[in-house]
Formats: C-alpha cells, sequence, structure tokens
C-alpha cells in the first residue's frame, strides 16, 4: 500500500462512507461548538457510521469482518450485478469483432479486504505493521469481487492485477488470492506490482532503477496502456479508489466503496 493519507482521510471520507448513515449535516449540526461554522464531521461519529456501514464484527477467530447484510455489502452487490451484465455483453462484441477483451482489477480492499487492518490500528497507516498483515496472507475477500473475477474468466475475458503492493509481497498475495477463491492468472505475467528497484521500462518517465517517482495514476494508468499494447482491449477497471481509475486506458472504470482510507 501506499496508502499514506489514514485519519486525515477520515474526515473527507464522510462524503464517501456508505452515504454517511447519520447524514454529514445533521450528525455535524447535532455535533457542533456553538458559534463554530467550519468544524469538521466528529471523528467519532463518523468511525461509527463506517462501522455501521460495513457491519463490522468479530468473528470466532477475533477478525473484524463485514456483514454480508451490511449496507457495504449490498452496495458491491449491486455494482457486481451490473458490471456482470456489461462484462458479457462487452465480451461478446469484442469477440465478434475479432479482439482480445480483458479486465483489470486492484487487490487491496478491491479482492482482498483489509477491515481488520483498519479496525485495529485505529485508522492508522504504518508500514511495518501494514507489511506484517499482508505477509500473513490471510485477508477475507471483498464480498463478491473473487466471483467476478472467475465470471469474467468464464466469458473468455483474459483478467489482470495493477497493484500497489510491493514486488516483495507478490507470493503472499499470490497465496491471500488463492484462499479467496480468485485463482485466475496469478503469474508476473497478469499481475502488476510496484517494483521500485526494478521498475518495467514502459514507467520510464517516472521510474528509473532505484528511483520512483510514478505517482498511483501514472502507475497504474501507465500499466493498463502497457497492457493495451500487448494487443488487449481493457472493458472494465476495477478499484476502490480513484487514483486505481483515473488516466484513461479502460473502456468503463467501476468505483468500490471504501470509506476508510483515501489515496491521491
Amino acid at each position: 500500500m501506499h496508502k499514506p493519507l489514514r485519519i486525515a482521510a477520515l474526515v473527507a471520507a464522510c462524503a464517501v462512507a456508505g452515504g454517511a448513515l447519520y447524514g454529514a449535516g445533521a450528525a455535524t449540526a447535532g455535533q457542533s461548538t456553538a458559534n463554530s461554522t467550519h468544524e469538521p464531521y466528529n471523528i467519532g461519529l463518523l468511525v461509527k457510521d463506517i462501522d455501521t456501514y460495513y457491519g463490522a464484527t468479530l468473528d470466532s477467530n477475533g477478525v473484524y469482518q463485514a456483514s454480508p447484510d451490511s449496507p457495504y455489502a449490498k452496495d458491491l452487490a449491486h455494482i457486481e450485478s451490473a458490471a456482470e451484465r456489461y462484462i458479457d455483453k462487452a465480451a461478446r462484441k469484442a469477440h465478434h469483432h475479432g479482439e482480445k477483451p480483458a479486465v483489470v482489477f486492484d487487490i487491496d480492499d478491491t479482492l482482498l479486504l483489509s477491515l481488520d487492518y483498519e479496525k485495529k490500528t485505529n485508522y492508522t497507516y504504518n508500514s511495518t505493521t501494514w507489511g506484517d498483515y499482508v505477509a500473513r496472507a490471510d485477508r477475507p475477500a471483498v464480498p463478491g469481487t473473487p466471483a467476478l473475477v472467475r465470471y469474467a474468466e468464464s466469458r473468455g475475458v483474459e483478467v489482470f492485477y495493477n497493484s500497489g503492493l510491493k514486488e516483495s509481497q507478490r507470493s503472499a498475495a499470490v497465496e491471500n488470492l488463492k484462499k479467496t477463491g480468485a485463482d485466475i492468472n496469478l503469474d508476473a505475467g497478469h499481475m502488476f506490482l510496484k517494483d521500485a528497484a526494478n521498475p518495467p521500462s514502459y514507467l520510464k518517465d517516472c521510474a528509473t532503477p532505484g528511483t520512483w517517482n510514478c505517482t498511483t495514476v501514472q502507475y497504474k494508468s501507465g500499466t493498463r496502456k502497457h497492457i493495451e499494447d500487448l494487443g488487449y482491449d481493457i472493458i472494465a477497471n476495477f478499484g476502490d479508489q480513484y487514483s486505481d481509475l483515473d488516466g484513461g486506458y479502460a473502456d468503463k472504470a467501476y468505483k468500490l466503496p471504501n470509506p476508510t482510507y483515501f489515496v491521491s
């Protein structure tokens, strides 16, 4: 990850967080300081909103899970259902014209849910604790997205992954994705991770060996351009951050909900 803007992003997230269930205006008005016209949304209430949105509960192993009946799960189901219909139609059209359709998935909080890490670190990011968490390779799936990976493959669509995880985290990412059922095209030719030591030549404008200056948008859009240069038409791109999706080189973008952090 990656995700440098954590607690500060919680305030910004109220505009994104599951419709902030209290309603940003009502909650802020009820909790604001007298005579203050600029007091931000109360962070304690926002965390409650986020918990409610996910239906965050500890399972028998002490891991925070998202409830299958939560607003989060319902939002995902709506997006995934629409995406399946689109993939089926776009794949048929691409094959009819002799094209090679592809889909691209981000990994963190697009396929693998990090809610347990966020809750237990109070929505703060630390590279050491995050690295340890990723290395355990036991994150649960984002509800429904591994099935979407398999659905795309069943329609003759090539599956790629475009992630901010480090190259050194590849084996853990592969192991974790296999556990969730997203066991499709997990080789190096389909899973693109951030390799600051030896960046690919197609990112030469912002990265050279040992020097990484790529923004998230440059890295992800540059990787998508590379995939299209291989002869594929990216019919759909999936991510939980707008920076996963911006920059072009995809016919359609699907933004999955994530009110816990923001990546510029």
